[in-house]
Formats: structure tokens, C-alpha cells, sequence
């Protein structure tokens, strides 16, 4: 199957400018595309999972990626679905988080040979002159068209600054740049993203006379609406040092079971023909799909030996046991038990709980058990006599485990 035909059936295509030429370009040759990621974190989410298996698909199929570090773009950040201003960060913090990016998407993409390529937008757009850039580059941009997009008009009443207002004009210069030196002819990205596309694929057509594209992909969330890979302690991450591999299984072991089979086809890379087998089952059986989805997605952003222990731990989980050596554990010394610890305390510290009034609400509500016993103090505090042979076990809810540990 061509890859428009597989980015179809799977469900990631939202809107796409020129859809038959899009399709026959993508599915009878060969050509360079981009997708842009800015540095705003020191780690991609599973939100950003999905983008990268489309970049997977299309690699696969012959095409290459572009993989666009915004290093420049970050620097003012992007408005759109913003309330408010993004915070300012500094560029060192934003070079750093640029270079984490970079080690994630290598592991997930093949940069070999050319097969895929890095660039950072810092490259060119830290240099600009600000007249010969508004000369060039804002004299094709309509001021009264732009404040028709939503990015910008669900902004006028809070207030949009003219900072953020020139985010569009940038991302619209980056296709340029891109187009110029690497003949890239397509733009992807989120739905969110349409407006600034738009600008870029208007903007090269304009000054190049030649035929580009762009193509958004569906926004990654649940039955409920929710953006997946949310949760009540924030974002679930690809690097394992803030999610851990048994974290993110579990968050996708636990996904609604209207959601299951359509996120082993965004962001698995599943056979369909064995995604529609695991479609036919139904009530508990579900169980088995969500594992694999759960199994499939660790796998790939960690290896099969931590898909293999999480799948373990889980296992023993719902089973009703917790004497997995896989669940999440955290060592203390024996000495910050001696005159006790509070038990909320305790738990923000491992990253069980965001907030100490989160933990006052979860023991109030019954929600949390300590070596399988419900807590019902708020100021229950954890002593050395709550250990057995060196260890205790925290539960939250039903089924989130944290292992304490002394030395």
C-alpha cells in the first residue's frame, strides 16, 4: 500500500492542502519533508509520538525527513491554543533542550547516510537583520488575513503582542529556507499548526513559483477529548528519568476501551491486518489489546528488555499481587526514617502526588494504602517499623505502586 493510502487508513490525516497532488507526489516518488519541533522542554512527550511515527511511515516509504529543531522559533514561542504568553527562556536552556530532542529523535529515525536530517532553525533565524527580514519576508503577510486565523484572534481579548505575532512569519520562512536548500516540498504538522503552514506553503509558492504543500495530522486525544499522554502529574515522557517505562505502560495499559484500537494504529507500528484481530475483541478481552498497545510503544521508545519488565510488573499488578521487582522504587537512608517522615511529604518527594493538598484529598477520599492498608490520617507519618526486610509499599488508587527502600 502507498504511504498516503497507510497515513489514510490508520487515521492521521486531518487537512491537507492540494489533496491529489499531495497523494500522487508522496506515492510515486520521492522527496524531502519537514517537520518542525520546538525546544520547549528537555524531552518529547507521547503527544509528540505521534508525528514521529508518521515521520517513521514516511521514511519507510522512501521519503526523507527533516527533522527541524526550533532553536529561533522557541525563542518567542508559538501562540496558537495559548491563553497567554509563553514564558521567555533563556537561549542556553533552549540550546540544551534542542540537543535532548536531537538524542531522542535519533534513536527513532535513521539519520544514516542521509536517510534523515537534522537542522536547527536557530541556524539561520539568530542572525536575521530586522529590516531585510520585514523587506523580504512581511511585506507577504497580511495583517488583516492572519488576525483571521484562529491562533491569533482567540488571543485579542487577553492581548497579543507583537513579539508573538511575528512567530508566523518565521515558521513561514522556515519552508523557505528548507525548500531552498533541501527541495523540500512538505510541510506536516499538528491541526493545530494549519494557520502557520499555511503561511509557509503560501510564502514559498509566492517567491518560488513552485508547488509545495502542506499536510496537518489529527491532535492525539482520548474519547473523553483529553489530550493523550496527559495525566494528574503532567505529561507522560519519552525519556525514562521523567517517566519511567513502567509509568508510561501503565498509562497506556489503562487506556478507555473505546481508544485502544485507534492508538495501535497512530502510534504503533502494527501490521492492520493484525490491529484487526485485536478489534474484534470485546468487554475484558480488551485487556489483552491494551497490553499489546502498551507493550508495542515502551518497546520502541525503550527497548523490548524494559517492554518485558513492565509487561511483568503488570501482570502482577492486576493479578492482584505487588511483589514485582519491576515496579517503580525509590532508596532512602535508613537515618530520614528514624524520627518518622510524613507520608505526604514522602510521596511528593517520589512523584506520586504533584501537591501536598493532592495527598490531603487522596487519604481523604480513601485512595492511598500503605503495605496494602488504607490510610486514614492526614498527617500519617512512615517509620522504621513500617518496613519489612527494607522496604514498604505506597499505593495511589488502584493501581499506581511506588516502592520505598532503606539502606
Amino acid at each position: 500500500m502507498k504511504v498516503f493510502d497507510v497515513l489514510e487508513e490508520r487515521g492521521f490525516i486531518d487537512q491537507v492542502t492540494h489533496e491529489d497532488e499531495v497523494r500522487e507526489l508522496l506515492n510515486e516518488g520521492s522527496i524531502p519533508f519537514y517537520i518542525g519541533f520546538d525546544a520547549t522542554a528537555d524531552s518529547l512527550t507521547l503527544g509528540h509520538f505521534l508525528q514521529i511515527r508518521v515521520m517513521q511511515h514516511m521514511q519507510r516509504a522512501g521519503h526523507t525527513p527533516i527533522a527541524l529543531l526550533g532553536g529561533g522559533t522557541t525563542m518567542i514561542g508559538d501562540p496558537s491554543g495559548k491563553t497567554d504568553m509563553r514564558k521567555v527562556m533563556t537561549k542556553e536552556t533552549i540550546d540544551h533542550n534542542a540537543k535532548c530532542f536531537k538524542e531522542q529523535l535519533s534513536k527513532l529515525l535513521d539519520f544514516s547516510d542521509g536517510k534523515a536530517i537534522f537542522v536547527n532553525n536557530a541556524d539561520w533565524i539568530l542572525d536575521f537583520n530586522f529590516l531585510e527580514f520585514m523587506r523580504e519576508i512581511g511585506v507577504h503577510f497580511s495583517v488583516n488575513r492572519m488576525l483571521t486565523f484562529d491562533c491569533y484572534k482567540n488571543r485579542m481579548e487577553q492581548g497579543l503582542t507583537f513579539f508573538e505575532f511575528g512567530y508566523m512569519l518565521l515558521q513561514s520562512y522556515d519552508f523557505l529556507y528548507l525548500y531552498r536548500k533541501y527541495g523540500c516540498k512538505l510541510q506536516l504538522g499538528g491541526s493545530d499548526q494549519w494557520s502557520n503552514m499555511l503561511g509557509g506553503y503560501e510564502l514559498v509558492r509566492k517567491l518560488e513559483q513552485d508547488k509545495v504543500y502542506s499536510m496537518t495530522f489529527k491532535l492525539l486525544t482520548t474519547a473523553a477529548g483529553i489530550k493523550m499522554g496527559k495525566t494528574e502529574k503532567g505529561a507522560i515522557w519519552l525519556d525514562e528519568k521523567k517517566t519511567s517505562p513502567y509509568e508510561m505502560f501503565q498509562y497506556l495499559r489503562n487506556v478507555d476501551d473505546r481508544d485502544v484500537i485507534k492508538f495501535m494504529k497512530l502510534l504503533t507500528l502494527m501490521d492492520m491486518d493484525e490491529i484487526k484481530e485485536y478489534e474484534k475483541l470485546q468487554g475484558a478481552e480488551l485487556n489483552k489489546a491494551k497490553e499489546k498497545l502498551a507493550f508495542e510503544i515502551v518497546k520502541d521508545v525503550h527497548g523490548e528488555e524494559e517492554a518485558n519488565k513492565a509487561l511483568e510488573a503488570s501482570k502482577a499488578l492486576f493479578a492482584g499481587g505487588a511483589d514485582s521487582e519491576n515496579i517503580p522504587s525509590s532508596e532512602f537512608d535508613k537515618k530520614d526514617f528514624e524520627e518518622g517522615k510524613n507520608l505526604i511529604e514522602l510521596m511528593s518527594e517520589v512523584g506520586l502526588i504533584k501537591s501536598n493538598s493532592e495527598g490531603r484529598r487522596l487519604i481523604q477520599q480513601n485512595g492511598v494504602s500503605v503495605n496494602d492498608k488504607k490510610v486514614s490520617e492526614i498527617d500519617r507519618t512512615i517509620t522504621l517499623d513500617d518496613f519489612t526486610d527494607g522496604s514498604l509499599l505506597i499505593k495511589k488508587g488502584k493501581k499506581i505502586f511506588h516502592r520505598i527502600k532503606i539502606k
